[in-house]
C-alpha cells in the first residue's frame, strides 16, 4: 500500500457524522492532497509550481512513508468529497526510509533524534472551511492520541505554522510563544542557522496577553493546552506564505483518559479495529 503500513490504523472512532481514521488506499491519500491543495495554495495564498498547478494537489516525497490521518464527514457519503480534514503522521522507521524527518528542513532536531522509544512527527495538518469547528479538531486528536497509544509514540513534534511573514505584525505572538513556552533545554530544536528568526522581538512585559493568546491559530492553542512547547528560533517559509515554529509534545500529557478507554476495550476483547462513539 503507498502510505500507510498495514496494521498502523486504529478503526475508526466516530463522533456523529464525522469519524476519524487512517487513510487505508492511495485514493484516500490523493483526497488528503486535494484538500491540503485547496486549503494551503487556494485559501492561504502558498505559491504553487507549475506540477502542483497541474495536480492541483498539495504532494511531496513524505507522503510516500507517512500515516494520513483522515476526517471523514459521513454525510457527504464515503468518497474523496468526504474527507473534510488531514493530519500527516511520519514514524521514527518511515522517516528512515527516506533518511529524514521533514522538520529536519528548517530545524536542528538532534536532541530529539536521541532520545529512545518513538517519535513522531506530525505535520500538513488542515480542514475544510466548512468543518473547522471544535469538534472536528477534538476528533484530530482523539485520533492522533489513538494513534500513539497503538504505536507506543513518547514525544511528538512538528513544524507548526503562524499565517504570513510578517515579523513586525507576528512579534507579538512570536515573543510570547518564547517567552512563556520555550522546550526544556534537552528537548530544545533550534531553527537552522541560515534560517534563524528570533522570536523574542519585544519586551514580554509589555504584551496583552489575552489579546496575544486569541491571536494563536487554533492548533497550537491545542498543542500548548496539551502541555506542548516551542523550539528557539522561528523560521519563514515564504511559499507557502507562513512562519513557521517547531513545537514539541510529549505524549504523556494527552494520551493518559485515552489509554484508560482503550485498556478497558482491550481487556473486555474488543481490540482497536472497530468504529466507536467518543
Amino acid at each position: 500500500m503507498s502510505g500507510a503500513e498495514a496494521g498502523a490504523g486504529f478503526g475508526e472512532l466516530r463522533a456523529g457524522h464525522l469519524g476519524v481514521r487512517i487513510a487505508e488506499t492511495p485514493a484516500e491519500i490523493d483526497a488528503a492532497q486535494a484538500l491540503r491543495y485547496r486549503v494551503f495554495y487556494e485559501e492561504m495564498g502558498a505559491q504553487a509550481d507549475a506540477a502542483t498547478t497541474a495536480s492541483r494537489r498539495d504532494r511531496d516525497e513524505f507522503d510516500a512513508v507517512a500515516d494520513h490521518l483522515l476526517v471523514i464527514d459521513h454525510e457527504r457519503g464515503e468518497g474523496a468529497d468526504a474527507v473534510v480534514g488531514t493530519y500527516r503522521l511520519i514514524r521514527r522507521s518511515a522517516a528512515a526510509r527516506l533518511g529524514r524527518f521533514y522538520t529536519a528542513s528548517e530545524f536542528d532536531i538532534g536532541k530529539l533524534l536521541a532520545l529512545p522509544g518513538e517519535i513522531l512527527e506530525l505535520g500538513r495538518s488542515c480542514v475544510d472551511a466548512e468543518n473547522r469547528t471544535r469538534g472536528t479538531l477534538q476528533l484530530l486528536w482523539r485520533g492522533i492520541a489513538a494513534y500513539v497509544f497503538r504505536h507506543n509514540v513518547d514525544l511528538m513534534f512538528g513544524c507548526a505554522s503562524l499565517h504570513g511573514t510578517d515579523l513586525d505584525a507576528l512579534a507579538p505572538v512570536l515573543t510570547y510563544l518564547h517567552a512563556h513556552h520555550l522546550a526544556p533545554e534537552p528537548l530544545r530544536p533550534r531553527a537552522l542557522p541560515q534560517r534563524y528568526v528570533d522570536m523574542a522581538r519585544l519586551d514580554p512585559a509589555q504584551l496583552d496577553l489575552r489579546a496575544v493568546q486569541n491571536e494563536l491559530p487554533p492548533l497550537v492553542k491545542g498543542y500548548l493546552r496539551l502541555g506542548g512547547f516551542v523550539g528557539d528560533g522561528a523560521v519563514l517559509d515564504e511559499p507557502f506564505n507562513t512562519t513557521d515554529i517547531c513545537v514539541v509534545v510529549k505524549t504523556a500529557l494527552i494520551t493518559d483518559k485515552y489509554h484508560k478507554h482503550y485498556e478497558r476495550r482491550l481487556g473486555r476483547g474488543e481490540g482497536l479495529g472497530k468504529p466507536e462513539e467518543l
